[in-house]
């Protein structure tokens, strides 16, 4: 079963910008799992293999409804007593078990390390929220029974960089072999749900709004896209094959796609039609 968990945190102290990486929320996560369960975070930390979580950069809270891109960048520190929400996804319900514990027993007032900046956790939130559209659960039979068979509208807003691996090198385009078999190879994974005779050549980009952002906080830069893409499933295209693909879109939410999603890149979201055509309304606007 997958979580997209928001926690809410405040600063007692700055958190400077060398500190807002990828790199050290990786290991701010991993000091929550040691908490609870030191072998299963040092197992975390040494090994190299896909792993059942995902990170998003620290964010500051803000007043606005929609969450279509996120900050992945920090020029400045930011600000003791300065509200933060942090999202952390599980895909397995392994992960999230070993941490009931900790989400049981919040002690808003125990401080958690981020460099030298103690953060507080004053809340956690696993459902899904009016004004939070990162918080969610769901099992993967649920999103599989929920998923349309009818829908043939794909739309993703890439809100941190995106890029994927292919052989060698990397790739910032988000074809739909890349997306959607980043998708399918994490579904297979976690699931338990298994799309035998799925095909992804019915699906053809529709819309593109995207732009390149180079991030340096690596040990080499990392070059990814961020924005909005649609896809349309077009043809005689069986029920079932669009439900299956349907259901990969919406498992976007929780898995990210592409490189680096433990780290804060990749971060994808499936966008509500009605959320699609007001942005593509905007975009022809500024065109």
């Amino acid at each position: 079963m997958p979580h997209s968990l928001v926690l809410n945190l405040i600063p007692q102290s700055p958190i400077y910008p060398e500190f807002l990486t990828g790199r050290h929320l990786h290991a701010l996560f991993l000091t929550l799992i040691s908490s609870v369960d030191k072998t299963l975070g040092n197992y975390l930390h040494q090994s190299n293999a896909d792993k059942a979580f995902t990170l998003s950069p620290l964010q500051i809270q803000r007043q606005h409804k929609h969450h279509h891109t996120l900050q992945f960048g920090h020029q400045k520190p930011i600000p003791a007593g300065t509200p933060c929400w942090w999202r952390i996804s599980l895909l397995d319900d392994t992960l999230f078990s070993k941490l009931t514990p900790l989400w049981l027993n919040l002690n808003p007032k125990h401080p958690w390390h981020l460099g030298s900046a103690d953060l507080y956790i004053t809340s956690i939130l696993g459902t899904p929220q009016s004004m939070q559209p990162w918080a969610n659960a769901c099992t993967y039979t649920q999103l599989y029974e929920q998923a349309s068979d009818r829908d043939r509208t794909l739309s993703f807003t890439l809100t941190t960089p995106v890029s994927f691996r292919q052989g060698e090198y990397d790739t910032i385009l988000p074809v739909k072999e890349c997306v959607f078999n980043s998708l399918l190879g994490r579904w297979h994974k976690y699931s338990g749900i298994e799309f035998t005779n799925i095909s992804f050549d019915s699906i053809y980009p529709s819309f593109v709004n995207i732009q390149t952002e180079v991030i340096s906080n690596y040990n080499s830069k990392f070059i990814g896209c961020i924005g909005e893409i649609s896809y349309r499933i077009l043809g005689d295209v069986e029920p079932i094959v669009i439900k299956q693909i349907n259901a990969l879109a919406d498992f976007a939410l929780y898995t990210g796609v592409g490189r680096k999603t433990t780290m804060g890149m990749g971060m994808v979201r499936r966008l509500s039609t009605i959320d699609s055509r007001s942005s593509n309304m905007k975009n022809h606007g500024r065109s």
